[in-house]
């Protein structure tokens, strides 16, 4: 895995826009510093922008509204990614091709569409500027961050500028933790070799993937967030909360999600169809003596609760089963995929109808077949954990030479 290959201080990589206004208190995201430094930075652009329900104000005003009527923004296309840019598709759909009720604005499909086809739409939509804001909840396997890549990568096909527009990591950017993706297991869940919990920004990973992994850099500029700290979580940032999609409702979710969402990869439920996804586990058949063992590992800032749920669609529809519910109890000390390993190995021996999914999509999930074989092989938590931590340290170099934040 080569993650060095250009210069750190590229001077594409970090293009960070410098704003005149200063600011003190609550966070302040990228589009409101934008907007406070009068859109100078779009000035006589023609600009698009890859956004969705999450690209609001602080007072939830969605951001394609407040610039659609500002005289000073020649804002002429929007761009949606999966679930679609008001929101309306469920997961794995997208809203397609029309134009936005709202402000008569033609609004493009960018879900599973990437490299020449993308260029493709933004050529003709005809903009300049590709801008992005959209908010990430800090996991590889969340796809907004590969629409980003995806992208960037198409903008410079296509010779457009990009411009992202920063919004804080929800789980904060302490640090990066678990396994690096094996490029042979790339996905949309994981174009390229970044950790499972990333702990970065939108604007950072901009950085990192101009200066890491595009063939092609693209013209980037960033405009950073005024007040954010990399140990605060998303309550400290004075910020509303808007579902980046369905299956994301609240902060809470967030947390748990970078090792919870390893259950996709398997029989058992992840809690969609439930008013706590990632944060309810089970399958029929499943009784306390899961949460009895993971309990027994005393996993730190976690606790977690014999529980017993019904799907309202996804996984067990409709049908009554068992598992736990997982309880978050000190957040700065909780190690969400350490933990999600956890679950995985204590659910493989509590149940004896685990299985894995028949298409080893954990091997996806995870960046390689290496969780699966260990957990099969009996591997234990400390084991499997311990089998990424020089690959991890090396994303942790790398990563450090693009933090915009302290």
């Amino acid at each position: 895995m080569d993650l060095s290959r250009r210069n750190l201080l590229a001077s594409t990589a970090l293009a960070a826009t410098p704003m005149r206004h200063h600011h003190r208190g609550p966070v302040r995201t990228g589009f409101e510093n934008l907007a406070a430094d009068g859109y100078a930075l779009l000035s006589g652009r023609k600009a698009g922008i890859v956004t969705n329900p999450t690209g609001i104000t602080r007072t939830t005003e969605h951001i394609v509204d407040v610039m659609h009527r500002d005289p000073r923004v020649e804002l002429t296309a929007v761009f949606g990614p999966e679930h679609g840019f008001r929101g309306t598709a469920q997961a794995g759909g997208s809203e397609g091709r029309h134009d936005d009720p709202a402000t008569g604005l033609p609004v493009y499909d960018t879900y599973l569409k990437s490299g020449r086809s993308l260029a493709d739409i933004f050529t003709a939509s005809g903009v300049d500027t590709v801008v992005f804001d959209i908010q990430d909840v800090g996991a590889r396997f969340y796809t907004y961050i590969w629409t980003l890549y995806d992208c960037m990568e198409a903008a410079a096909l296509a010779g457009k500028r990009f411009v992202v527009l920063d919004r804080p990591n929800p789980v904060t950017g302490r640090a990066a933790e678990g396994p690096v993706l094996h490029e042979e297991f790339a996905s949309f869940v994981g174009r390229r070799p970044i950790a499972q919990a990333h702990g970065m920004t939108v604007a950072e990973l901009a950085g990192l993937f101009n200066g890491e992994f595009l063939d092609t850099p693209v013209e980037l500029e960033t405009v950073r967030m005024t007040g954010w700290r990399r140990t605060a979580f998303h309550d400290a940032s004075g910020l509303p909360w808007v579902p980046p999609s369905p299956n994301m409702p609240t902060p809470d979710t967030a947390l748990v999600y970078s090792g919870t969402c390893l259950f996709e990869g398997t029989n058992l439920s992840e809690g969609r169809g439930t008013t706590r996804p990632f944060e309810l586990l089970g399958a029929e058949g499943v009784d306390g003596r899961w949460a009895a063992a993971v309990n027994g590992l005393g996993l730190p800032g976690v606790r977690f609760r014999e529980a017993y749920f019904a799907p309202t669609f996804s996984k067990f529809q409709g049908k009554t089963v068992g598992g736990v519910q997982i309880h978050v109890t000190d957040r700065a000390a909780f190690d969400p995929v350490r933990t999600g390993i956890a679950l995985l190995v204590t659910a493989r021996k509590a149940w004896d109808g685990f299985a894995w999914r028949s298409d080893h999509w954990i091997d996806r999930l995870t960046g390689s077949d290496r969780v699966r074989t260990m957990i099969d092989a009996g591997a234990d938590t400390d084991e499997v954990t311990g089998a990424w931590q020089e690959e991890l340290a090396a994303f942790r170099r790398v990563r450090k030479g693009y933090l915009l934040y302290k």
